[in-house]
């Protein structure tokens, strides 16, 4: 056979095309078919065979001179596995690309169960998660309250009382019985659905909330269960654990738990003394207050950006339709913690009251999951429309903000966003605050007097009194941004991703 041969034939196998078959399957769901034909598998196992006998060395043969039949049959069942998987890889990831399919995830079959046949053709089918198809609403001009508050004198106590319930200790209870905000020193047994035996944990601190953990448990309305609880009482109480918690074993499943009290504490604020004045860096109660009033004036401006962004969340959903699988939303339920753990780190929030967030937020609804996918959805389109892109530069100025705040060095804190797989989520999140920032310069923004928001100082006075003179001058340059155009920046080179890279885009 002549090389002219060889080629025409070579040319006449990659002419033969897959027959594949697009439809729909449900809520961001395709379904899709793929018809290997005979041709294709042949020319792929001619192929491979061909390859195989130039480099397998046979007992009896030269290299490359042993017969097909003997390389066949001793190389057969392996050749064929190989050939099958790339035939499989292969028609997927063109099925996928020749028909446009924005996929979110790898294609779920399993290739185990799908055989090469002797004659004829290979069929096989698979489904897909793919994003959301619909139409944005107007952007321009959407109508926004921006609250103007005032910090009043009840709030500073307010504030301070926080402080000292923050230094402050727990102690044993000796009258009365558990209440609101106590704790309680207990054993626990955790019975989950499905196992014989129960997990046993001794003298763990359970804190009486309305919504509370027992070990890893979240349970709503705790507070119903142990308010009142005496020691030596045994309380019991059955849950099912939501479809969206965290530990994929444990969704859906319901557990019982019994709690025997050992022990009820209280905690005692600190003494507004001197030692509490030195812990806060001030010298007197009157700097106190000064101190968290000027905490609370730049915290409210915040709480007034945030409102507004709030206010465009809520336009968005209202005005923006689409459905979602449930087991998207399970499986994103870890990517919606570090997203919510970025944007509190950017708020420069404390540890304890991320951790407390954090806590309710595994215990959150697949209502609540299902949001904060939409909003996602939402703003990936918005941005492509704005053009958004978000710089290294800019990730970088956001971390180092960070840092500063939390007298940290801005290249440990990035190692440590990467570390965790924050980063990515750190740069969707800076991309969304500049999405949220170009709807506002077109927005109907009109300011309205009401009072500040009950939400804690984000630091100690003597963090404060470090840093108040630099916030303050970062709030006067972003003070004005619903009224100015924000300056152009260079757009950064557009992100391009294979149909499984967009897994991990949007997991995360």
């Amino acid at each position: 056979m002549t090389k002219e041969t060889e080629t025409a034939k070579e040319n006449e196998a990659a002419e033969v095309k897959n027959i594949v078959k697009v439809s729909e399957s449900g809520p961001c769901k395709k379904k899709i078919s793929i018809e290997i034909p005979e041709e294709s598998i042949k020319a792929a196992l001619d192929e491979q065979y061909d390859e195989l006998r130039r480099d397998a060395v046979v007992p009896g043969f030269r290299k490359g001179r042993a017969p097909v039949r003997l390389i066949e049959k001793r190389f057969g069942s392996d050749v064929s596995k190989q050939v099958k998987l790339k035939l499989l890889a292969d028609a997927t990831d063109a099925a996928i690309k020749d028909n446009e399919i924005d996929s979110l995830g790898e294609p779920d079959f399993d290739h185990e169960s799908i055989e090469l046949p002797e004659k004829g053709s290979m069929s096989f089918e698979f489904e897909v998660e793919v994003r959301p198809n619909f139409d944005l609403p107007e952007l321009k001009g959407i109508k926004i309250e921006k609250t103007m508050t005032e910090v009043t004198e009840a709030e500073v106590d307010e504030e301070i009382e926080s402080f000292r319930k923050r230094a402050g200790i727990w102690v044993p209870k000796e009258k009365g019985s558990a209440a609101l905000e106590d704790r309680v020193v207990a054993d626990a047994v955790i019975t989950v659905e499905g196992v014989e035996e129960g997990e046993r944990h001794d003298n763990i601190e359970i804190s009486i909330r309305e919504y509370g953990f027992v070990d890893w448990v979240p349970v709503e309305k705790l507070d119903k269960v142990l308010v009142g609880a005496k020691s030596g009482d045994v309380k019991k109480v059955s849950i099912e654990v939501p479809k969206t918690f965290y530990k994929e074993e444990y969704r859906g499943k319901k557990v019982d738990i019994e709690i025997t009290i050992k022990e009820i504490k209280k905690l005692e604020p600190a003494e507004l003394d001197e030692t509490f004045f030195k812990k806060c860096g001030v010298g007197s109660l009157d700097e106190l207050k000064d101190v968290i009033s000027d905490a609370r004036g730049q915290q409210a401006e915040q709480a007034a950006r945030q409102s507004m962004a709030n206010q465009i969340h809520k336009y968005l959903l209202e005005n923006t339709k689409f459905d979602l699988p449930s087991n998207i939303v399970a499986d994103q339920t870890k990517s919606i913690f570090q997203r919510q753990y970025t944007n509190m780190l950017m708020q420069g929030l404390p540890k304890e009251q991320i951790d407390e967030h954090m806590e309710q937020l595994r215990a959150s609804s697949e209502q609540q999951a299902a949001e904060q996918l939409r909003i996602f959805f939402i703003m990936d389109m918005i941005a492509e429309k704005l053009k958004v892109e978000v710089s290294d530069e800019e990730i970088n100025g956001h971390i180092a903000q960070i840092a500063a705040q939390r007298g940290r060095r801005p290249e440990k804190m990035r190692e440590e966003l990467a570390r965790d797989g924050s980063l990515a989520q750190f740069s969707l999140q800076v991309r969304e605050q500049k999405c949220i920032e170009k709807l506002l310069e077109d927005a109907k923004i009109t300011e309205v007097k009401g009072a500040a928001k009950k939400t804690s100082v984000k630091k100690a006075p003597a963090e404060k009194k470090e840093t108040a003179k630099k916030a303050t001058a970062k709030k006067t340059a972003t003070k004005k941004t619903t009224t100015k155009k924000a300056a152009a920046k260079k757009p950064a080179e557009k992100k391009t991703a294979t149909a499984k890279k967009t897994k991990k885009k949007t997991v995360k």
